[in-house]
């Protein structure tokens, strides 16, 4: 008799504590498959301290292959699943299609960023929910502040020196938080940068900072963040955000070149295409994480709603301190269903929740005891060294070096910003000029009121780190942000130029027709359907899902222009007669052009 088959989709705090615990109680009984679109789980907690160049991107990651020896990681984001022929549609990460088969499936794919219907966020704000966009902003607020540095026009250099945070949740909080304190740092010894003032402000249409937090914590993170400068205001959000500043839902304008996007999340909309009964976009479980009359399908983590059984009556929140022990109870009735152990129901009451501010500041409550200053910050990092999976002594490591050492404040421009658009569903992983990419999905438009989310909650287990899957467009060719426009500044470059393809049968070139071994093409075509029209899925011919907003056929390619202007052009030979001179290889901010247009770069 074959084992039984496992498939996990999703490697985030709940996937991998699913995959983790499965791969204890089963003990080489089953085969366990984790799909996933990166090869780590990635620890959230730590992301603003990867932002305000603390810690290195590779500390706060832990290889899934390294710590689940006996669970097979596929790389794919899942399309859709066939829960008739028990099956799990994927698309990998140079845009081949696979087909996963099961006996037991776990549902794990997490959030995704949540979009309101406010003009121009989508165009000109980022989010924060992966290691791209930590990157990215890392990058883009050091730039921000040596172009500021630069100027002579002092509104330009006021406006780049300008840091606008929506979203005075977790993840806003300690954004703001570690932000200020990165930008001083900047600023304070550097001798050609005196009288420079960074400016971070922090919006929420909530009454206080961490609105879902305990008022005590919410008044030691408030105390702190003015302390440090920043500028908090409640009850304020963004009604507009244009390339040169936003506008506020009190009518200040405010000149800024950065927005931060950090109001909440919603559940991967893959669970919306099983057809299955939902709440408010998370599937319905009962106790033991399992879907009513589907014994074969379990789900945990974000994109669950799980009865709390200490509330009767509501759901489970979404974060992380659920999300780990939702892993850990899925995995034991994941196992029950197969005949190993006994079945049990999801129990847990919150434990209490720790907010970093950065250098020895935090706000805490560990078993509802109020904690702040110091002590909460020794508490704070104590808990995330004891929360993570590995890493432990690297995190140590660079926490002392950065006491003692001065902070590097670099650019090295490896994620630009056209490759982490706010729209996308998949913040973990990074766009990827000449990579094949799946139709654009439709923006969310969950609400009308910018609203904080509690998923980026660090509670007494860490931050819920779920990985959202989803579909990436590919922008259209000659759009602003798509695909250059070939023999232009940064396109392909024309054949027989400097910089082009090389001749054929010349050294280097193209080898002659009949050799051996002929060069692969540069990219891989793009699918059929990718184009926009809608066709059936593999197995029972239910819709996939490409568009997770519907989780119908493939949704159509907008039209308009998308968020950035394209990758900049490398640097190179001159560009033909008549056309404009290509951009500057590190990507600066935006900027005005004397001829009234915008130039490439950041949004």
């Amino acid at each position: 008799m074959s084992r039984p088959r496992i498939v996990i989709v999703g490697a985030g705090f709940a996937g991998y504590r699913t995959a983790r615990t499965l791969s204890r109680l089963t003990r080489h009984q089953a085969d366990i498959t984790l799909l996933n679109p990166t090869d780590y789980f990635l620890y959230l907690p730590l992301l603003p301290q990867v932002a305000a160049g603390i810690l290195e991107p590779r500390r706060v990651t832990v290889s899934l292959s390294g710590s689940l020896p006996h669970v097979r990681l596929v790389l794919g984001e899942a399309d859709g699943v066939d829960l008739d022929e028990h099956t799990v549609h994927y698309t990998g990460p140079e845009g081949g299609e696979g087909t996963l088969s099961f006996d037991r499936l776990v549902l794990a794919a997490g959030s995704v960023n949540k979009l309101l219907p406010v003009p121009g966020v989508a165009e000109h704000a980022h989010g924060f929910r992966g290691l791209p966009e930590a990157l990215y902003l890392r990058d883009h607020v050091t730039r921000q502040v040596e172009l500021a540095a630069a100027s002579d026009d002092r509104g330009e250099c006021a406006a780049r020196c300008t840091f606008v945070v929506v979203g005075a949740g977790y993840t806003g909080t300690e954004v703001a938080a570690h932000g200020a304190m990165y930008t001083d740092a900047q600023v304070r010894k550097h001798p050609m940068r005196t009288g420079m003032r960074p400016r971070w402000m922090l919006l929420d249409v909530a009454p206080r900072v961490l609105p879902e937090m305990d008022e005590r914590l919410s008044r030691t993170a408030d105390r702190v963040l003015r302390q440090r400068g920043v500028d908090v205001r409640m009850g304020t959000s963004v009604k507009e955000a244009t390339h040169d500043g936003v506008v506020l839902t009190d009518g200040t304008s405010v000149d800024t070149r950065t927005l931060v996007w950090c109001v909440g999340v919603r559940p991967d909309p893959l669970v919306e295409s099983l057809g299955l009964p939902v709440e408010r976009g998370r599937l319905l479980v009962d106790p033991h994480l399992q879907v009513p009359g589907r014994p074969e399908l379990f789900a945990c983590g974000d994109v669950a709603a799980v009865p709390d059984l200490t509330q009767p009556g509501q759901f489970t929140p979404m974060t992380a301190q659920h999300a780990w022990r939702h892993g850990k109870v899925c995995a034991q009735n994941v196992a029950a269903s197969l005949g190993i152990g006994e079945r049990r129901p999801y129990h847990h009451r919150d434990l209490g929740f720790v907010v970093d501010l950065g250098g020895a500041k935090a706000a805490a409550n560990p078993l509802g005891l109020p904690m702040s200053g110091p002590a909460a910050g020794a508490v704070t990092r104590g808990y995330h060294l004891a929360a993570m999976p590995g890493n432990r002594v690297r995190v140590a490591a660079d926490w002392l070096l950065d006491a003692v050492l001065p902070r590097q404040a670099v650019q090295l421009g490896l994620v630009r910003s056209w490759s982490v658009p706010l729209e996308s569903s998949s913040p973990e992983v990074a766009r990827v000029a000449g990579r094949p990419e799946r139709d654009a999905e439709e923006t969310a438009t969950t609400g009308t009121t910018g609203t904080t989310g509690t998923t980026g909650t660090t509670g007494i287990t860490g931050t819920t780190g779920m990985t959202g899957k989803g579909s990436r467009a590919e922008p259209a060719k000659d759009q602003p942000g798509g695909e250059p426009a070939k023999n232009q500044p940064g396109g392909e470059p024309a054949k027989n130029q400097p910089g082009g393809e090389a001749a054929r049968n010349q050294p280097g070139g193209e080898p002659a027709k009949n050799q051996p071994h002929p060069p692969r093409a540069a990219g891989k075509p793009r699918r059929a359907g990718d184009g926009g029209g809608t066709g059936p899925a593999r197995g029972s011919g239910k819709a996939r899902k490409t568009s997770r907003a519907s989780g119908g056929g493939r949704a159509a390619a907008p039209s308009g222009p998308t968020r950035a202007a394209g990758p900049p052009a490398d640097p190179g030979p001159e560009p033909p007669a008549n056309q404009p001179p290509p951009g500057p290889d590190i990507a600066p901010g935006p900027v005005k052009r004397t001829d009234g247009r915008h130039a490439e770069g950041d949004s």
